[in-house]
């Protein structure tokens, strides 16, 4: 706990200094967070070259309006928010233009209703390879196909390991309804693999 204080005194000590327009605390703020930014908008637009342009376009963003950044959230709940704004924006565009749906780029597995992080190993051979494949392409497709309201909160939970009160800051909606988000999204993921793959390959218990 006191190593979190710590670091969260920190990062407030360089958002103080970046607000004065101190270029080298705000540097350090872009290390210390640029990998997860990175992350989170190349999950939700699966293309790493837009998602790096979105990355460094959060962080011009969030120089530009660090004034009026008021420190009710955290500094990275704030930069979430910026990057998601983006990347929906940006999923938005590309539909427009090759009306096609985006997809994630992590390979996924659904267990007990939930995403996770990583895949089980397959068993050695072409065959349990070109299983996994299969399933990691369906699993990527069903995500592709949540809504924008649904997708952010399987993403922000369950692979950038953010809180309920996070994502709701995150996001700006009440905790209750993050939940709901959840719910549903785990929900409609499920229907959507059962029409694809056989259950028994993709939900346990």
């Amino acid at each position: 706990m006191r190593a979190q204080e710590a670091g969260r005194s920190s990062v407030e000590a360089l958002v103080a200094r970046a607000k004065q327009r101190d270029y080298a605390a705000f540097e350090q703020l872009i290390r210390l967070y640029k990998d997860r930014i990175y992350n989170y908008v190349s999950r939700m637009l699966h293309d790493p070259t837009e998602a790096e342009d979105i990355a460094q376009e959060t962080f011009i963003r969030a120089f530009q309006s660090l004034p009026h950044f008021r420190g009710v959230s955290s500094f990275q709940t704030w930069l979430y928010r910026i990057a998601g704004n983006l990347a929906i924006d940006a999923a938005r565009r590309r539909k427009r233009r090759d009306s096609q749906s985006v997809s994630l780029d992590e390979p996924l597995n659904a267990q007990d209703g939930e995403v996770v992080r990583d895949v089980p190993d397959p068993r050695h051979g072409p065959a349990g390879m070109a299983e996994v494949n299969q399933l990691q392409g369906e699993v990527l497709k069903a995500i592709a196909e949540l809504s924008p309201k649904l997708r952010p909160v399987i993403v922000l939970y369950d692979l950038q390991g953010l809180s309920y009160q996070d994502i709701a800051e995150v996001l700006g909606c009440p905790l209750g309804t993050v939940k709901s988000r959840l719910f549903n999204a785990r929900a409609q993921l499920k229907e959507k693999l059962e029409s694809r793959l056989p259950i028994e390959e993709m939900f346990r218990g």
